[in-house]
């Protein structure tokens, strides 16, 4: 029974650090680097008949070039709010308008703006890295306790540790990695 106990609680940490690391990839999806992509763009919230939408359920984006965004707006009526959603968004581009469709420009980053990009980067990591550290801290909590009311063996807590510990080291490592490719994707000139 105690050993099921254990191998139940680091499934729930390894599901939970999985969710970390799906977070982290979203929010890294939308860091803009030097090239086009879809995702820049895909969760800004459009006000489309007074309901905030992401912009993926409006229209179809594609990259005609690689420093190119095209909006195709399902719904013609939405091109002005799809507009106003990237003016107001923190992107810092401008939509080309075209009377049909938005053309997105992606400008060469400058050396500052990488390096900010970097520094973003960085405080996405390390938020996803304190997520990983809660997870475990809430798992080892959860074994010290069953250890306390005798539902595993000290052995058992012992084995779970190291388990919970070298599960959390390899999901550091999996963040560190995404990272670094990240950050050589913004500083590629």
């Amino acid at each position: 029974m105690s050993d099921g106990t254990v191998k139940e609680l680091l499934k729930e940490a390894e599901t939970r650090m999985n969710g970390a690391i799906h977070a982290l990839e979203q929010d890294l999806a939308t860091i803009r680097t030097g090239r086009a992509s879809p995702a820049l763009v895909e969760r800004l919230m459009v006000n489309y008949y007074d309901t905030p939408t992401p912009l993926i359920q409006l229209a179809t984006i594609s990259v005609p070039e690689p420093r190119t965004l095209l909006i195709k707006p399902f719904d013609p009526s939405a091109l002005k709010n799809i507009e106003k959603a990237i003016l107001s968004s923190d992107l810092g581009l401008t939509p080309n308008n075209d009377g049909k469709n938005i053309h997105l420009t992606l400008p060469p980053l400058t050396e500052e703006r990488r390096r900010d990009l970097v520094k973003h980067v960085h405080a996405r990591l390390e938020e996803a890295r304190v997520a990983v550290r809660n997870i475990r801290r809430d798992v080892h909590n959860d074994l010290r306790d069953f250890e306390k009311e005798k539902l595993i063996s000290e052995d058992d807590l012992k084995r779970g540790e190291d388990q919970l510990q070298r599960l959390t080291d390899r999901f550091i490592e999996e963040i560190n990695k995404r990272g670094q490719i990240k950050e050589k994707e913004i500083m590629e000139v």
